[in-house]
């Protein structure tokens, strides 16, 4: 594998009180986290810790230090460290120092070639991220399935004590992320991304310019303003509670996301 650019639809199907539906276009990158330095070097358009137009920072992800650390040092956390021997980061890239990743996916192979484990890097509005580590415990290539209690805000229109069951097909010519969002009444909140593979060079990326313009920027926009039609549909809100996650490498501060 190289690195690669996904384009496709993100689409949220909100179930109840209230039904609600979203779809916007968008495009991923999936990334060697390990290769990431090569970015600088393969492409005029593309970089890592520097300015381009699209760029990708260890600042937005883990505790904004090496990204290819941070995964470790979860993995390790999780009990998983036999499924560090590669690891591929689904990603939106900063757009003109401009980014919001909702979510950030990264898929870890054993030495094997099987896949492992998958990390959840989830970001919220409130400038917070958490991820949540799962392993992979039935290598099917078609379809992943993986299940979880929600112990991060998101949205202040989704309650706290929820769990989520992930529902993933891993990267190859297709890939798609599924997330069923589930309360003490059952399904809530259907989120997915669904993307087909392009070769990622530098053409690619000033195509995606004009296909995309200000992705990031329009999905910030997007969010608030389909809280603000969920608000006038009368859904339930949520305060947001300033999120405390311990730091579980104490050699190094914790640090917020910063948009």
């Amino acid at each position: 594998m190289t690195s690669f650019i996904y384009y496709g639809d993100v689409v949220h199907k909100r179930m109840r009180p209230k039904q609600h539906k979203l779809r916007y276009r968008v495009f991923s990158l999936l990334l060697d986290i390990d290769d990431l330095e090569s970015l600088n070097e393969n492409y005029k358009l593309l970089s890592y810790n520097r300015r381009t137009v699209y760029s990708i920072r260890d600042e937005d992800h883990g505790y904004g230090e090496n990204i290819s650390n941070w995964v470790q040092q979860e993995l390790k956390a999780a009990g998983l460290s036999d499924s560090s021997k590669k690891v591929w980061m689904l990603c939106y890239p900063r757009i003109l120092g401009y980014v919001f990743n909702p979510l950030t996916v990264f898929f870890c192979y054993r030495d094997n070639g099987s896949l492992g484990a998958i990390l959840y890097e989830v970001h919220n509005t409130f400038n917070e991220r958490h991820c949540y580590v799962l392993p992979v415990k039935e290598n099917k290539p078609e379809l992943i399935e993986q299940n979880c209690q929600k112990n991060f805000y998101v949205s202040p229109f989704v309650p706290a004590d929820c769990s989520y069951r992930f529902l993933v097909r891993a990267p190859k010519e297709k890939v798609s992320v599924i997330i069923e969002d589930k309360d003490s009444e059952g399904l809530l909140l259907v989120a997915s991304f669904s993307g087909v593979k392009g070769q990622l060079n530098d053409r690619a990326l000033l195509k995606t310019i004009f296909s995309y313009p200000l992705m990031s920027l329009k999905v910030i926009i997007g969010i608030h303003y389909e809280a603000i039609k969920l608000r006038f549909k009368g859904a339930p809100f949520f305060p947001h509670e300033p999120y405390k996650k311990q730091n579980k490498n104490p050699t190094k501060p914790m640090r917020q996301y910063k948009g």
